[in-house]
């Protein structure tokens, strides 16, 4: 970690120094939110904390400024927790361990961060700095983004003075965004009814693990395996086939992150065990194939487990598997209007079971509200057809793209004259504060940059420490271009 402060720009680096030391997994906020706002009354910053959690902090102008349209500088303070399944590591209680690796810093072990929290540190940084030029500047940093975007829902009407908003929750240097997708979380339930197990069968645990997982919007296009979706194939293949009685199944930990993990706890005849082996060794063996390019790192595991007392009756099981077989996943389809972006997905985060009931948790992401639309009602169809319930939450809307945006142009004319060549102007699948801001305010111009982050939302996720500089770089440009107010 000590590294971390001497990276240039200091200023921000040392600040993300400090808030690895803080755990804020989604909803966990309130210590570093406790932290921050007494360093901003400290620093004699106006700062006010939102019903919700959210902070605005502001700061007057650098002097021969103060007539400059006043700017939003947005991020939000919570991080995805992911760790790899031999890490030791409580997001509650641990920091994270962080670590320079050539031009990237990375984790050890677990999410790093930088999914915001890049975003965040610049916010601060612009705070506490008294060499920087800007116009009046409000910090907004939300909370709770990763898992329900509670903060800006609650962001009330009339809080902020901005005019401009600069979103800092992008992940590829050299793009920027002013569009995203809207979203909705469902949610299906299945009973399943169990009977006692026999006594004279084995009792193993079969464990599929080695995938990269990651961002189900950033990397949703990239192919990738869905841990849920592969382990579901192979016993869906497999059951009736070997006599397989399913005893649990789990997968996933988060409805936005692509799942890495899922295991299966099932009895089988002893006479089936070398069968069982055998087809879980063909499997894997495809799977590395099929994901040779994408995923190559896929593997199947079988070890013994305590023995079952229940198992899962023949048809509740053959529910679930299909269930679970039949669900789309992945790209839905991509856009006609932005080319290389997807318009539309669905990603099966978790499956869980307890209490003789399975959970599956998936999130929808459209650009459309029809292709939105579109998916959930495959969803309600197969739900009907499984004999299962489903419900819908947390519906966010998308940003929509506004070619004539006056701050978007800034930011690519200054992207331009800084490093002599065109930013390109995306539209993201992923889920942005953006849409729902614009409903308090409808009138704010808005734009979205970043630092490249890579493999977001997985025990991967790095960023890349020369981008870091090229954002901080064009950050501090952009507020210098502002314009005066009307």
């Amino acid at each position: 970690m000590s590294n971390l402060s001497q990276l240039a720009p200091q200023p921000l680096w040392q600040w993300f120094e400090k808030i690895c030391s803080f755990p804020r997994p989604s909803g966990h906020e309130a210590a570093l939110s406790q932290f921050i706002q007494q360093w901003a009354k400290d620093k004699q910053l106006e700062v006010i904390e939102e019903n919700v959690g959210n902070l605005i902090i502001r700061k007057p102008a650098t002097p021969g400024m103060e007539n400059r349209k006043p700017v939003v500088i947005q991020a939000h303070m919570d991080m995805v927790p992911q760790k790899n399944a031999d890490k030791v590591h409580d997001f509650t209680k641990d920091p994270i361990e962080a670590w320079v690796d050539g031009d990237w810093v990375k984790a050890r072990g677990t999410t790093l961060g930088a999914d915001n929290g890049i975003g965040m540190c610049s916010a601060l940084a612009l705070l506490e700095s008294t060499d920087i030029a800007h116009g009046p500047l409000e910090v907004l940093l939300t909370v709770d983004e990763e898992s329900g975007m509670t903060g800006a829902f609650g962001l009330q009407p009339g809080v902020l003075h901005g005019e401009i908003l600069i979103n800092t929750d992008s992940e590829q240097e050299g793009e920027i965004y002013m569009g995203c997708a809207g979203g909705v979380d469902a949610a299906m339930t299945l009973h399943l009814a169990t009977t006692a197990a026999d006594a004279d069968r084995q009792t193993f645990q079969l464990m599929l693990s080695g995938l990269k997982g990651g961002h189900s919007g950033v990397n949703i296009h990239l192919g990738r395996g869905n841990a849920n979706k592969l382990l579901a194939r192979f016993l869906f293949e497999q059951s009736e086939k070997l006599g397989i009685q399913l005893v649990d199944f789990q997968g996933g930990t988060l409805r936005n992150a692509i799942p890495r993990e899922a295991e299966a706890k099932l009895t089988i005849a002893n006479t089936q065990v070398s069968l069982l082996q055998q087809a879980i060794n063909e499997y894997a063996a495809l799977l590395r194939n099929e994901f040779a390019v994408a995923d190559a790192g896929v593997k199947l595991t079988l070890t013994e487990a305590p023995a079952a007392t229940e198992v899962m009756t023949q048809d509740a099981q053959q529910q679930l598997l299909a269930l679970l077989n039949a669900c789309p996943n992945g790209v839905i389809r991509m856009s006609d209007e932005v080319e290389g972006v997807t318009e539309t997905s669905l990603n099966v985060g978790v499956v869980s079971m307890k209490d003789n009931q399975a959970t599956i948790l998936c999130l929808v992401r459209s650009l459309i509200d029809s292709g939105r639309d579109y998916v959930c009602g495959q969803l309600s169809a197969l739900a009907k057809l499984a004999g299962a319930e489903i419900k819908f939450s947390g519906a966010y809307p998308g940003w929509k793209p506004d070619n004539t945006s006056p701050v978007m142009a800034i930011v690519r004319d200054t992207y331009q004259d800084i490093y002599h060549k065109e930013p390109v102007i995306m539209v993201i699948h992923a889920g942005l504060e953006c849409g729902l801001f614009k409903k308090p305010y409808p009138e704010m111009d808005m734009v979205s940059i970043g630092p490249t982050i890579r493999f977001p939302h997985s025990p991967d996720e790095m960023v890349n420490i020369t981008t870091v500089g090229q954002y901080w770089q064009l950050l501090l440009a952009v507020l210098q271009r502002i314009p005066s107010k009307d």
